[in-house]
């Protein structure tokens, strides 16, 4: 099999990173295509117990297994299965039981913070950070993680005041200079998704493509 193409995608919390995931996968082959959810590699929290797992900042860089995944990721890259990781968000920890996740022609990479670390970051041959207005974001995190994630409002609000818009604006938001490709409103910009696959299938086709610089990707993608 051919090298795998590695694409990350990345932006603040309800950005609409899932969405350009998986616009960008209905264009492929399911057998050609992977998704990995950097949110499967939270670290395991067994050693304790719920209430201090309640506690722990998951927007920190600190709260993932890093490791673990750029393990799992250059193995992939290498044509062999990995074992991934299962999170349950309903009690803040890894699941016993894992999903074995073949190699594929296209790996996409999807979380919050896989620009932030430099030894993950270099792995990637397609950079896309997801650029889209706060208070969109914080409607979307509001509805997913009531309905999805058994959180309360009261919960989610305090969460985001305290440690989602700080972590964004320490951790997240820089990254934006490493993107590549910086895009607009997420999965409903027809235009970028287009292109995103476009240089996809020119990155697998014999001749390799150049990634247009960021700036003036930027400017067409408005």
């Amino acid at each position: 099999m051919k090298k795998p193409i590695l694409i990350g995608i990345t932006g603040g919390t309800g950005s609409g990173k899932s969405t350009v995931a998986k616009s960008i996968y209905k264009n492929f082959k399911k057998e050609s295509i992977a998704i990995i959810m950097q949110d499967s590699y939270y670290k395991d929290q067994s050693h304790l117990t719920f209430e201090e797992r309640t506690k722990i900042n998951y927007d920190h860089p600190h709260a993932f297994d890093t490791p673990l995944l750029i393990e799992h990721l250059k193995t992939l890259l290498s044509g062999e299965a990995i074992d991934m990781p299962i999170y349950d968000f309903t009690v803040h920890n890894r699941k016993e039981e894992t999903t074995k996740e073949e190699p594929k022609n296209i790996i996409i990479v999807e979380g919050i913070l896989i620009l932030e670390d430099e030894r993950l970051r270099n792995l990637f041959d397609i950079k896309i950070y997801v650029d889209t207005d706060a208070d969109i974001r914080i409607l979307r995190r509001l509805t997913r993680d009531i309905r999805d994630r058994g959180r309360t409002l009261e919960s989610v609000i305090d969460q985001y005041l305290t440690v989602v818009r700080p972590m964004h604006l320490q951790f997240i938001e820089p990254t934006k200079r490493y993107a590549d490709l910086i895009v607009p409103e997420g999965g409903k910009n027809r235009v970028a998704i287009d292109i995103l696959v476009s240089t996809i299938k020119q990155h697998l086709s014999e001749e390799p493509v150049q990634v247009k610089p960021k700036a003036a990707v930027h400017e067409i993608l408005k």
